[in-house]
Order: structure tokens, then C-alpha cells, then sequence
């Protein structure tokens, strides 16, 4: 049987790859674990400097196994106790992920599969990319942080539309409403280009890359002066880096800085 997640180290970027093609990459409880580990492990890694979101096979992942949660509906047990055990940690994980991530989406997205694209900070696509809000189709509401994602992305009204219609996003149109970053012209070109722009940014200064996550994840839901609070402390922390020092000097000297992450 194959590893449910796939692992790559290249060029600094941690590459995590959904491995259940056959099903979509559909998320069951096994896939769970395996990515809230993998991404435990990569926020404490120095070594992993940017993490890249793959699907293998024609998806990048549709969402939650249901026919798992067939089986679990027909045992009795508690029906989406999966959202506070599994989904909700691997939620926390990404967004407070200390380091660039960028989701690869070829094909479809759907459901919490969708959820975790919104999640990166920069998402590919091409030309079979789509997205698609599922939940309401099975009589559920928003899990996997999309109530909190998708209205910062595509604003109110839009992620009303998405959520309540349930119906797909194709790929112009994600671009158009900045979904996605980039819009590549064939499929086989996403992670490519995926992994082109972590690499990117795994060379650069990863300790103010993980501020500016940090920054923008806590202004979106705070006041002016909450945020220049905020803004003070995270630039006392970056003036501490060598990143900072050594950048400084060579901007200075006309020379190109070359960061470590530290």
C-alpha cells in the first residue's frame, strides 16, 4: 500500500503531496494524520524553509472521504467530530506556519480540499483548475477555516455566492477573483511553477516571510492601533536577525544579500 503522503526536499521547499489519486485525493482519516504530522514537523524544521501543497494524480483533493463518513454515519458514532480532531489542528498548522506556502492546485479543489488552497499564501493553477464550496450540497456548512479564509480572499458577498450555491469556480474566473496567483497555461506545469516560486522564496528572508504571515493573519480581524502595535513588535524581532543586518549592508554596498534564515 503507498504512503498516503508523499514528502519531497528540494532546494529548501518541503513539497507535501496528497497520495490517494484514486479516490481524488480525498481526505480520510489516515491522510489527516499523516499531513497534520507532516506539517508539525515542517514548522520546526529550519531546514524547510517554504512548503508547497501538491495532489497527485488529476485532482488536488476533493474534500473529505465520504465513504468513510457513510461508515461513521451508519455506526451512530459522532459525525464530524473530525472537524475538531483532524481538520481544525491541520487549520492552526497552516496558517501559523512560520515559513512561505504555496499550493499547487491542478484540477479540482473541492470542499475542505478548496479549503486548504485558501490557506496557502500563494495558490497555482491551470487550466482544469476549479474550485468548489461542496459543503451544502451534503447539507453542511463551512469547515476546514473556509468561513474565515474565503471572505478575506474573495470578500462577503462572493463567499456567500460560493458557499450557499455550491457551484464550481472555473479557472479564469478563480483567477479573475484572486483565488489564484497565478494562472499557468497547461496542468503540467503547476507544480513546476509551484515549486519555481517556493524555491524563490525559501532564499529569502524566511523569518520576515513568517512576520508578514503573521501581520496580515491578525490585521484582518484587529483595529488601527491594534496593528501598528503589533507592526512594533514583530519589527523589533526582525531587526534582530543577521537577515536584517547582512541585507541592510549589502543593499547599501550595492551588493545582492544572500539570506539564511536567521
Amino acid at each position: 500500500m503507498s504512503d498516503v503522503l508523499l514528502i519531497d526536499r528540494t532546494d529548501g521547499v518541503l513539497t507535501l503531496t496528497l497520495n490517494r489519486p484514486d479516490s481524488m485525493n480525498s481526505l480520510d482519516v489516515a491522510l489527516k494524520v499523516a499531513l497534520r504530522e507532516a506539517l508539525e514537523s515542517a514548522a520546526a524544521d529550519p531546514a524547510a524553509r517554504a512548503v508547497v501543497l501538491n495532489g497527485a494524480g488529476r485532482a488536488f483533493c476533493v474534500g473529505q472521504d465520504l465513504k468513510e463518513h457513510v461508515a461513521t454515519l451508519e455506526s451512530g458514532g459522532p459525525p464530524l467530530d473530525t472537524v475538531g480532531e483532524h481538520y481544525n489542528p491541520v487549520v492552526r498548522l497552516l496558517a501559523t506556519m512560520p515559513k512561505p506556502v504555496v499550493a499547487a492546485v491542478r484540477g479540482m479543489a473541492a470542499g475542505a480540499g478548496a479549503s486548504l488552497a485558501f490557506l496557502a499564501d500563494f495558490r497555482i493553477g491551470g487550466p482544469r483548475t476549479a474550485f468548489l464550496m461542496a459543503f451544502a450540497n451534503v447539507g453542511l456548512a463551512a469547515d476546514t477555516g473556509a468561513s474565515w479564509t474565503l471572505p478575506r480572499l474573495v470578500g462577503y458577498a462572493k463567499a456567500t455566492e460560493m458557499l450557499m450555491l455550491a457551484e464550481p469556480v472555473p479557472a479564469e474566473e478563480a483567477y479573475r477573483i484572486g483565488l489564484l496567483t497565478r494562472l499557468v497555461d497547461d496542468d503540467e506545469s503547476v507544480l513546476p511553477t509551484a515549486h519555481e516560486l517556493a524555491a524563490r522564496l525559501a532564499a529569502g528572508p524566511t523569518v520576515a516571510y513568517g512576520m508578514i504571515r503573521r501581520q496580515l493573519h491578525q490585521a484582518t480581524s484587529s483595529d488601527l492601533e491594534a496593528a501598528l502595535a503589533e507592526e512594533a513588535v514583530v519589527q523589533q524581532a526582525c531587526g534582530q536577525t543577521a537577515d536584517h543586518r547582512n541585507a541592510t549592508f549589502a543593499f547599501v554596498a550595492k551588493e545582492k544579500p544572500t539570506f539564511t534564515g536567521a
